[in-house]
């Protein structure tokens, strides 16, 4: 929310007619002159006042005026403002809220599809490009490993995770090791790992890496570093699902096709975008980045809306959209945080 210095900048009459400015600007994607802002902002004022009011505002960073028109648009101050103070927010309608839930329930019991699910929906009613997270579990324990040896210097690792989920990995090692050398390098490794989150596991590894190897023999030496090529120093990062980003070409005024290059070429890429989102799955409830404040150049023109969704109170991933500056707020921000708690609940339900 917007500081109480901020409140004081503005009084309640400049207030007004920055929101009237806000509102028909994100409407009709046109500079808002005088004549305008004294009709729709329901104020018994002059030009002349209005006038004056509005340079004030233009004064302080809140609206600017592009060169071809005398009317005003917002900056991203002005955005911010608007959305920290004066936005009246718009929740999602029955309809839009019945297509979340039988979207949720066909895609329900499978984490990859119910992202996906989520992203076209959010595209779909927002009209904007839909962004998710795939779901990663809160908490994955390491319940066994196995090591088999294969030929040429390989051996196979295999995974029991949270019980039931096996996962395998094929591992090159310096020398051949018979089966009875990994028949002990599991063992030690079961009763060294066995029933740690796979982060406990990999903070464990990096430490017995750190020892002096005088102090394991050197069959428990080569089982460490087994095991730490089948479990990387950190998380791998989430994959990231859009939908709908042809929605944003011509909406908002960005027509320009190296903007919208730049954008595109980001969602290929996709690690800045989500070391973006990584702030809001630490924040608590929607956030919100205008322009230039994700400090990602390709976003300039952009704004996302976002929030984090969660299972039994643990964060879980982060889902919203990508939509130009000029978006409508007051109905994005809504949906994005009703979308996240239903996705909480599909995820839960689903087990």
């Amino acid at each position: 929310m917007a500081s109480d210095k901020r409140r004081d900048v503005l009084d309640e009459r400049a207030q007004t007619l920055l929101r009237a400015l806000v509102d028909k600007y994100i409407r009709e994607g046109q500079p808002v002159g005088s004549r305008a802002l004294s009709r729709d902002s329901g104020l018994d004022l002059s030009p002349a006042t209005i006038r004056n009011v509005v340079s004030d505002l233009e004064a302080l960073g809140f609206v600017s005026s592009p060169h071809t028109s005398a009317g005003r648009v917002p900056t991203i101050k002005g955005y911010r403002f608007f959305v920290d103070t004066l936005i009246k927010l718009t929740p999602p309608n029955g309809d839009e809220l019945l297509r979340f839930a039988q979207g949720l329930e066909e895609a329900a019991g499978d984490p990859q599809a119910l992202a996906t699910s989520v992203s076209n929906l959010l595209s779909a009613v927002t009209q904007l490009a839909g962004i998710v997270t795939v779901p990663r579990r809160a908490q994955t324990s390491l319940r066994q490993i196995e090591f088999l040896p294969l030929s040429g210097k390989r051996v196979l690792a295999i995974l029991v995770v949270n019980d039931r989920e096996v996962q395998n990995k094929i591992v090159n090692v310096q020398r051949d090791f018979s089966a009875d050398e990994l028949r002990q390098a599991t063992n030690y490794l079961n009763e060294r790992f066995g029933g740690h989150s796979l982060p406990q596991v990999r903070e464990l590894l990096l430490a017995d890496l750190k020892k002096t190897r005088a102090s394991m023999n050197a069959l428990m030496v080569e089982a460490i570093e087994m095991a730490h090529k089948v479990f990387p120093d950190a998380e791998p990062e989430p994959e990231l699902v859009f939908a709908g980003e042809t929605n944003l070409m011509g909406r908002g005024g960005l027509a320009n096709v190296e903007t919208l290059k730049a954008l595109f070429e980001a969602f290929g890429k996709q690690h800045d975008i989500l070391h973006l989102l990584d702030q809001s799955m630490r924040a608590e409830g929607v956030q919100i980045f205008i322009g230039h404040e994700s400090g990602y150049d390709p976003l300039d023109s952009f704004s996302i809306v976002a929030a984090p969704y969660a299972t039994e109170g643990d964060t879980i991933g982060v889902l919203g959209v990508i939509g130009p500056t000029r978006m409508a707020y007051e109905r994005v921000i809504p949906i994005v945080d009703v979308t996240a708690k239903l996705l909480g609940r599909a995820l839960k339900s689903s087990g």
